[in-house]
């Protein structure tokens, strides 16, 4: 077995999805991905109500001892940070379910009972073993009960219009077509066809959101909440996509099928949200709690689980790794389950952090030469010491990108800070090699001093402003855009006295 070889065959690290970039063509793929792939976690966060669990795509009988829910439960916790403690929370989203249960066309069902998953991403599902689940995120991103409870009622609504039954029967036909026409016929015919199938997929998930929709809107009707919850927190989810693509860049796909298609854009879903509940009635109906619900979720965790790693400006740190790296002047992080993104939009650069074992007996030089990045120049391999570390930095080309290479031995694992730039100019490779500098092990009083952010409830003054209160959050960034996002404030609409608003604080 040749070097090269043993490298590509290491098995991944359980803390981050390693990459291989191959060729001119994966060079611009992975260049774009680079300054997207933060936002692309974090834009997931508009496609709440539209992605069926993923525990919900068959899969082989579990063991017979385990019953089919227990497994479901314990991969969507795996697959979403595991379980939130937050019983004020918990024990209010559980009241809320329960006048759901009421309201429901089935109030003889067995009533749900909600999970909070530990992640920042929003988003729910509910299960047909009566399993709700809400993230944290979502709990940030609802402005009061009646939002809150249109979610729920809206995924329990996929449940009991067997929705995911339905998808799956419709995907399965898919595929049969699919491979069928990729036998029978050429390869371009085959193509045609798949594309007609997933397009009926497409329009089929359309109505099944629309459907879902409608019903949980006529659900907290009944429940006594107000039925224009639904519309205004898919009006949060369309400001909060938003700001993250303004805030990480936004790429849409050239390649024929886009997942976008899939769904109802989020004006349709607003209008639509708003027709329905003005067939119940007008604006003002119903109960919206806010208070009440901003008091559940006083203290809930916001953002990254500093445990898992999180960013402050431009800075990394991950306490149970114990090390923390600075990104360049102008750059904007995002941490995801692959890796750390960077992207530096004005002068289209980007970065990712990433980890994988590797086999001691190997040096570095040998490790960075060992395939997993194409175009490498063998005569810019060099060798250094970062704070104490054993390190190697390189250059690689692949059409019109530049790649900058580093790799820093650490324990076990090896951290790769791959920098790409169009132009790899004096000042692009000054801010590489700041960076990568900055990488450096923190103590273990530094890593048990790592705490995250958290929501806070505040009561507006006489004097305050969205500016006053915003200048009390702590974000990764742009605090006044988060604060209106937060508490659904427009960009001019003032604060009202004695009202209570949520901030971001440590």
């Amino acid at each position: 077995m040749d070097r090269a070889s043993k490298f590509r065959r290491q098995p991944r690290s359980r803390f981050w999805t390693p990459l291989r970039l191959e060729g001119a063509g994966a060079a611009l793929a992975v260049a774009i991905a680079l300054g997207l792939s933060g936002c692309a976690e974090l834009e997931r966060q508009g496609q709440l109500f539209s992605v069926p669990p993923p525990t919900q795509v068959e899969k082989p009988a579990p063991p017979r001892q385990e019953n089919r829910a227990s497994v479901q439960h314990k991969e969507l916790l795996a697959q979403f940070g595991g379980e939130y403690q937050a019983p004020a929370a918990e024990r209010y989203l559980d009241n809320i379910l329960g006048k759901l249960a009421q309201a429901s066309d089935t109030p003889g069902q067995a009533a749900y009972k909600v999970t909070i998953l530990n992640t920042p991403v929003v988003n729910a599902f509910a299960l047909p073993s009566g399993n709700l689940y809400v993230t944290r995120g979502l709990l940030a991103l609802a402005g009061d009960a009646s939002e809150a409870a249109a979610v729920m009622a809206h995924e329990i609504a996929h449940v009991t219009l067997r929705h995911s039954a339905l998808r799956a029967e419709k995907e399965r036909e898919a595929a049969l077509i699919s491979q069928a026409a990729g036998v029978i016929q050429s390869r371009q015919k085959g193509e045609e066809e798949r594309s007609k199938q997933r397009l009926s997929v497409a329009i089929f998930s359309r109505q099944q959101e629309l459907d879902a929709d409608e019903a949980g809107v006529k659900v907290i009707a009944r429940a006594g909440f107000d039925p224009y919850g639904a519309a205004r927190f898919l009006t949060a989810l369309g400001r909060s996509s938003e700001l993250r693509a303004s805030l990480y860049g936004k790429r849409k796909e050239s390649m024929g099928f886009d997942i976008m298609s899939t769904h109802p854009s989020t004006p349709e879903r607003v209008s639509r949200a708003i027709a329905f509940a003005r067939q119940i009635g007008a604006p003002g109906i119903g109960q919206r709690e806010r208070n009440s619900y901003l008091a559940a979720i006083n203290g809930v965790a916001f953002g990254d689980d500093p445990l898992e790693g999180y960013v402050r400006d431009r800075k990394f740190t991950h306490p149970r790794l114990r090390f923390t790296f600075t990104a360049p002047e102008g750059f904007l992080l995002a941490n995801s389950s692959e890796a750390v993104f960077g992207v530096r939009q004005t002068d289209n650069e980007a970065l990712r952090l990433d980890t994988v074992r590797n086999p001691p007996s190997d040096s570095l030089e040998a490790y960075i030469r060992s395939g997993w990045v194409d175009g490498l120049l063998a005569s810019s391999v060099k060798r250094l010491e970062i704070n104490g570390l054993p390190a190697v930095v390189a250059v690689a080309r692949a059409g019109e990108w530049n790649f900058r290479l580093g790799v820093i031995q650490s324990g076990d694992y090896v951290y790769r800070l791959i920098f790409v730039a169009r132009s790899l100019t004096d000042d692009a490779d000054r801010r590489f090699m700041e960076s990568i500098d900055s990488f450096r092990r923190i103590t273990p009083e530094e890593a048990h001093e790592a705490h995250g952010l958290k929501i806070s409830i505040v009561t507006a003054g006489m004097g305050d402003t969205p500016e006053s209160l915003a200048a009390q959050m702590t974000t990764p960034n742009r605090p006044i855009e988060y604060f209106r996002l937060l508490n659904g404030l427009d960009e001019n609409e003032p604060l009202i006295p004695g009202e209570r608003y949520k901030i971001v604080t440590e």
